[in-house]
C-alpha cells in the first residue's frame, strides 16, 4: 500500500484492547525502521462518540424487536449493550430513529422502560460489537476526553509518528477543549461527522490541524438528502478552511469486492479533488475489502497522476 501511494494509516482504537494496540504499534514501528520509512499514523479517538459494547455477532430481523440495555457486554446474542450512560438519557429528547453501524441497520424506539430500551428493527442485518449507534438528529451530547482515549494517547506518546483523529466533534468550543486535553504539539485532526459540525467547520478548524468530512455518520445522524444538503454546504466552505481537508465515507465502496471502481466513484472523486479536498480516507476498500492496494493505487492515480 505504501508503494501504491499511502501517505498515512489509520487505526480505530475503539476496535482494539490496550494490549492489541500497543503491539500494532510497536510491529509498525518495528517496519518502519526495517524498510527505513515512516509514514503517520492516525489513532481514532472515540470523543463523544456512542459505540455498542461487546457481544457475540447476531442478526437483527426486520419486523421483530431488539433490547438495548446499559452493560458494557453480554456474553450470549440477542440483546444490544451500550456503555453509555449519556445514551440513555438522550433517548428521551431525540427522535425515535437509532442508525447502527453508518446507518446500514436502523431502529425505532418503541419505548422506554426504566431498566432498558424496546426498538422496532426497520432494517436489519448482522451486527457486531463496536458499532457506533445515533439517534436521528440528536444534539444530546457529554463532550468529554473519555478514560478509553486517556489510555491511548498515554500509551501512544512514546511513538513520533502518532497523529489523532477525534469522533464526532460538535463545535469549535468542544474542539478547543479537546486540544487543550492532548497539547498543542499533537497533530490533531477533527472529523466532521454531524449536523452542527458542518455548521462550526471554520471554528473547529482553528483547533485543528486537519478536518476529514465523514459522510458516514453524518448520514446516519441527518439522513441522506439532508447530508447530501449539508456535505454541499461543507464543500463551499473549503476555500475559507485553512487546514487541509479529505473526503471520507464509501469513496471506493465498490472496490470492497471488485477489483476498479465504478465510473461514477470515480467522478465523484474527481469532482472533489477539483473543488479543493485534499485527498480522501479509505476505509472498508482497505480494511475489509479484497483490494486494498488496487484502491490506494486508484486514489493515488487521481491525486497524483502517477
Amino acid at each position: 500500500m505504501i508503494q501504491a501511494g499511502v501517505t498515512a494509516f489509520r487505526l480505530n482504537t475503539s476496535h482494539l484492547s490496550t494490549k492489541q494496540l500497543q503491539q500494532w504499534l510497536q510491529d509498525l514501528q518495528d517496519f518502519f525502521l526495517q524498510e527505513k520509512v515512516q509514514i503517520p499514523v492516525v489513532l481514532d479517538l472515540q470523543g463523544s462518540k456512542w459505540r455498542l459494547g461487546q457481544f457475540p455477532p447476531f442478526e437483527l430481523i426486520r419486523g421483530q424487536q431488539v433490547q438495548i440495555l446499559p452493560a458494557a457486554s453480554f456474553d450470549r446474542p440477542g440483546k444490544l449493550p451500550v456503555p453509555h450512560p449519556d445514551f440513555f438519557s438522550a433517548a428521551r429528547i431525540s427522535a425515535a430513529d437509532l442508525y447502527l453501524d453508518d446507518a446500514r441497520i436502523h431502529l425505532q424506539v418503541r419505548s422506554i422502560q426504566p431498566d432498558c430500551i424496546l426498538a422496532d428493527i426497520v432494517e436489519g442485518g448482522v451486527i457486531r460489537p463496536r458499532k457506533g449507534i445515533t439517534f436521528y438528529a440528536s444534539d444530546y451530547r457529554i463532550e468529554t476526553l473519555r478514560a478509553s482515549d486517556q489510555a491511548v494517547l498515554e500509551l501512544a506518546r512514546p511513538y513520533g509518528f502518532v497523529r489523532y483523529a477525534i469522533s464526532y466533534v460538535k463545535d469549535g468550543a468542544e474542539m478547543g477543549r479537546y486540544r487543550s486535553f492532548i497539547g498543542a504539539s499533537a497533530y490533531l485532526t477533527a472529523k466532521i461527522e454531524r449536523g452542527p459540525s458542518v455548521e462550526e467547520a471554520l471554528a473547529i478548524a482553528a483547533s485543528a490541524d486537519e478536518l476529514w468530512l465523514c459522510r458516514g455518520d453524518l448520514g446516519a445522524e441527518l439522513g441522506l438528502r439532508s447530508m447530501a444538503e449539508a456535505v454541499s454546504r461543507f464543500t463551499g466552505l473549503l476555500p475559507e478552511i485553512q487546514v487541509p481537508v479529505l473526503l471520507a465515507g464509501q469513496v471506493f465502496e465498490h472496490m470492497v469486492e471488485n477489483p476498479s471502481p465504478t465510473r461514477a466513484e470515480i467522478c465523484g472523486l474527481y469532482d472533489a479533488l477539483a473543488a479543493g479536498y485534499q485527498g480522501v480516507v479509505l476505509s472498508d476498500e482497505t480494511a475489509a475489502g479484497r483490494y486494498p492496494v488496487e484502491s490506494c493505487r486508484t486514489a493515488a492515480i487521481f491525486k497524483y497522476g502517477t
